[in-house]
């Protein structure tokens, strides 16, 4: 059947009737969430629960004001609650805040470039990164190099995430890597070796974390890199950028970004920074609402139980697993992600990936299709077709893997 008839057949699109409503309390956190809605996108934005709505709300009615350097009862409220935030942030990744400091930003694409694009120019002898990377990655490196007038090398990745260093020169090296890839879910191994011989050369490691720190925190928990860079939003948090970085690396920076929020004093010619390292990013108002929603997720994360008991990272991994080993038995797919990653990537044959999406949106079924903001990777380098991404989230349920996988069987046959 050619991909025209599917519009013949209705009956592929019709939402998930054919199964009965989650009972009470299958989406511990998300019963605002339809039942005939299946969302898998979290790879790009996860759900925010219940306890992260509220906390927001509470702000947004109870004390919105400023934070930062006010004298009255709500500011000096919002103060503690960011300042919450960020030691549960540190305490999530086992780093101390003798040696670094928290700061928040738009997203991680801006924390990159803040971080990349504003770190001393004479420091660094070169740029490294990869092949594989985010354009937030790819992009800001890139950009940083020509500025900076320095080498950026581009290195090859094992088929195991490992970066493949050998006969590179590592000496006074920025390396900015992800920790996991958003594509195949693939983890960057053998981190700690990697960031230890970049050090021992003189060099600094930043790491894009927004796939790493929602799936695989226990592999980035005391690593040791010079920063980390995530998305609040992947962890089930506001939408909100979350830089923790060495006090050493963030009080280097040569800032071309510089407002209220950073200084001390300022003169006719001249300003004084305030101490405080992770003011360096935070240049005038913060969202200040979304910081501490951000500590509510976070507290909500560590004690989430699914309604089976399981712990989230064994509940996204088990719902995972179920969605990749169904989906590679159908027909006319070729399965990119391996066995264990978080995330299921398809090349699809016969159908263009963003038809398929549409199709699937018909049927009540949120994914991604595209290329993931890995063009170098994925179209210039493997020249690929629009792909389409599966990425379960804490809301998830089996019901939503039994719906996605039926509705899938019956397009892909179909073709």
């Amino acid at each position: 059947m050619g991909v025209e008839r599917l519009r013949d057949r209705p009956r592929l699109f019709s939402r998930r009737a054919e199964l009965a409503a989650p009972p009470a309390g299958e989406r511990p956190g998300f019963a605002h969430v339809a039942s005939d809605q299946v969302y898998l996108d979290s790879a790009c934005q996860s759900l925010r629960p219940q306890p992260v709505i509220d906390a927001l709300t509470d702000y947004l009615l109870n004390y919105g004001a400023c934070g930062g350097r006010v004298r009255y009862p709500w500011g000096r409220r919002v103060d503690d609650e960011v300042a919450r935030t960020r030691a549960l942030v540190l305490d999530t990744f086992g780093l101390s805040a003798r040696r670094y400091s928290c700061a928040f930003t738009l997203n991680t694409t801006s924390a990159l470039n803040l971080l990349v694009g504003q770190l001393p120019a004479r420091r660094y002898a070169r740029i490294i990164t990869t092949h594989t990377e985010h354009n937030a990655v790819f992009l800001s490196t890139m950009t940083a190099a020509r500025r900076a007038g320095i080498p950026r090398v581009v290195l090859e990745r094992a088929a195991d995430g490992r970066i493949e260093t050998s006969g590179t020169d590592l000496t006074d090296a920025l390396v900015v890597v992800s920790a996991m890839d958003n594509v195949t879910g693939v983890l960057t191994s053998a981190m700690p070796d990697l960031i230890a011989d970049v050090h021992r050369a003189g060099g600094a490691v930043i790491l894009d974390a927004a796939q790493a720190a929602p799936h695989a925190l226990s592999h980035l928990r005391g690593l040791g890199a010079d920063a980390l860079c995530f998305s609040a939003h992947k962890m089930s948090g506001p939408s909100l950028g979350v830089v923790v970085a060495t006090h050493e690396m963030l009080t280097s920076l040569e800032l071309s970004v510089v407002g209220g929020g950073q200084v001390a004093a300022v003169t006719e010619d001249a300003f004084e920074l305030l101490p405080e390292p992770h003011t360096r990013l935070e240049a005038g108002l913060q969202p200040w609402g979304e910081i501490i929603a951000f500590g509510a997720a976070l507290g909500w994360r560590s004690g989430f139980r699914s309604a089976a008991g399981e712990s989230l990272t064994v509940h996204e991994a088990r719902l995972a697993a179920r969605l990749r080993e169904e989906i590679a038995a159908l027909p006319h797919l070729r399965l990119l992600s391996p066995v264990g990653s978080p995330l299921v990537t398809v090349r699809p044959e016969r159908v263009d990936g963003h038809r398929l999406a549409t199709f699937l949106a018909h049927a009540g079924i949120m994914v991604r299709s595209g290329y993931f903001c890995a063009h170098h990777w994925l179209q210039e380098r493997e020249a690929h077709p629009p792909l389409v991404r599966f990425s379960v989230g804490a809301h998830n349920t089996d019901a939503d893997i039994v719906h996605t996988v039926a509705v899938m069987g019956r397009l892909m046959r179909g073709l």
